[in-house]
């Protein structure tokens, strides 16, 4: 799983909700390095144990001709309480790492690969992200 090598803040505050700050993103939004990629519609945030199974089934699904970017890392942590525990007492402990995806963010990219085998690779990694995701080309 990717988790960050160290960080400033053990926990970070939670964000307001704004329509605004939901609204498109502007940075990581078209293709870098590969030639199709897997493009978030909705906005969420992706867990690291997520990101990494979303890439295992790619890659298994490519096979040793294709090669895969993450173009995201998840670098905010998460808390929660353990189960059955009342209200107060302060905030719970860090559970792993996460990362806030807006719409029209690249969250993988594909190359080496035949165009229907790196559709379908992206198709099955795209199902085990908690966002709505379109496959994008050249």
């Amino acid at each position: 799983m990717l988790l960050p090598k160290k960080v400033k803040h053990r926990k970070w505050q939670t964000d307001r909700t704004n329509p605004r700050s939901l609204s498109a993103d502007t940075r990581g939004v078209s293709l870098v390095f590969g030639s199709f990629a897997l493009k978030s519609l909705s906005s969420h945030r992706i867990q690291s144990n997520q990101l990494e199974s979303a890439r295992k089934a790619m890659t298994r699904a490519l096979g040793k001709t294709g090669k895969v970017w993450t173009r995201v890392f998840p670098d905010r942590p998460y808390t929660s309480k353990p189960p059955e525990v009342g209200m107060g007492k302060g905030k719970g402990d860090p559970q792993g790492y996460c990362f806030q995806v807006l719409p029209g963010r690249i969250i993988f990219e594909v190359d080496g690969a035949e165009p229907a085998v790196a559709k379908e690779a992206l198709r099955k990694a795209g199902t085990k992200l908690p966002v709505k995701t379109r496959i994008v080309g050249r």
